[in-house]
């Protein structure tokens, strides 16, 4: 369907294609080029981490982190009410996902239902940072996870630049990943990032991010030596150009998330008056950057037909998220069940994103606003 209003677009400057054509026309380093190192290090200095290292993907970070941290046989706390990439790799990683309820203030997890699910197989607490929101509890999972001894690690794949208490989002956790997606605050097209302040698991991480090979003094295509291989590893390295291009967008990270930050509090104040909304909360001393647009509705026969009407108006509109406890995978191989996670499922029955992304144009969102606030006279 060709949707008068996307549910994102990815902005791009002249920076960004120069950025790319540099790599491209030098007819090398296409894998392995010296952008990588350096986007590691600009992104480590911009969380305040000692280390970072460069994934093809959210997911391959997430899955990396897990091995490095050797989560096999133990349990995993992990939300429900995320991408199903934070649980699918904690069970590649040959980890148990066990799902917790979500806080309905920032949709992150709920620290006092964690606690109650921590047994003497709990390895680590997951957070997630949903929609560029920090999560309300970070710093008392944080807490948790220390008054118990276990990891606490965040999947920031959602809220790069967020912060609380002026400390980045990305920096609470024993590791963290990002996500440089193509709808993500930082894109690449594909692409994530583990950061950490090990420089154990940076380097585990990153033997198992190249087949486990050990790196000469040059890299593997420039020498004409042989390299050792310790372990059996991935090929989930990022593309010189990606990174390339990553340089190039956090360049100007904080005009794009200012740019969302105002069309966000344009949406907010012109919807306002709708009494069945209900936004996300902004808490105090947190710095949002509104990677997705969501709010909650009424019910969800609510949610559904405004969803059927945006549709029908052009408007593209999607769910984020269905719980993942309730997928075939987790019901089957799992034991999990409706029913499981109350609070979860009734905000999954509630929420819908829509279209929202840097660059958007005023009158996108009015015919966004006005179309929305059409459906509600539909129902006096």
């Amino acid at each position: 369907m060709n949707y008068k209003i996307p549910l994102f677009k990815t902005y791009s400057d002249e920076d960004d294609v120069n950025a790319v054509t540099k790599i491209i026309k030098r007819g090398t380093f296409w894998a392995d080029g010296p952008e990588i190192s350096e986007f590691e290090s600009k992104v480590a200095d911009y969380i305040g981490v000692k280390y970072a290292l460069a994934f093809n993907s959210g997911t391959s970070a997430l899955h990396v982190m897990f091995l490095a941290y050797n989560i096999k046989n133990s349990e995993v706390i992990v939300p429900a009410f995320t991408f199903v990439a934070t649980a699918n790799a904690v069970v590649l990683a040959g980890g148990k996902p066990v799902f917790a309820e979500t806080e309905t203030d920032t949709f992150g997890l709920d620290v006092e239902d964690v606690r109650k699910r921590i047994t003497s197989k709990t390895k680590a607490i997951v957070t997630i940072h949903y929609g560029g929101f920090p999560a309300r509890d970070t710093e008392k999972l944080r807490a948790l996870a220390d008054e118990y001894n276990i990891l606490f690690l965040e999947d920031a794949a959602q809220s790069f630049g967020a912060s609380i208490n002026n400390k980045m989002i990305g920096s609470f956790g024993d590791s963290s990943i990002f996500s440089f997606c193509q709808n993500k605050i930082l894109p690449t097209g594909e692409g994530g990032m583990i950061l950490t302040n090990s420089v154990d698991i940076y380097e585990k991480a990153k033997l198992l991010r190249s087949h486990g090979r050990i790196e000469n003094e040059e890299d593997y295509f420039s020498t004409t030596k042989d390299n050792d291989y310790i372990e059996a590893g991935y090929n989930f390295r990022l593309p010189t150009m990606l990174a390339a291009l990553g340089i190039s967008q956090l360049n100007k990270v904080q005009k794009l998330i200012d740019m969302r930050r105002s069309a966000a509090d344009y949406l907010i104040s012109n919807l306002s008056v709708i009494s069945d909304i209900f936004f996300m909360k902004k808490i105090d001393c947190a710095y949002q950057v509104f990677q997705m647009f969501t709010f909650k509705l009424s019910n969800k026969k609510i949610r559904d037909d405004l969803q059927e009407y945006l549709i029908s108006n052009s408007i593209m509109c999607k769910i984020y998220f269905n719980p993942i406890n309730l997928k075939t995978l987790y019901i089957n191989n799992f034991n999990c069940k409706k029913g499981d996670l109350p609070i979860t499922e009734d905000l999954a029955d509630k929420v819908l994103t829509i279209p929202f992304y840097p660059g958007i144009e005023r009158h996108e969102l009015d015919y966004l606003i006005e179309t929305i606030k059409a459906f509600f006279k539909t129902k006096e």
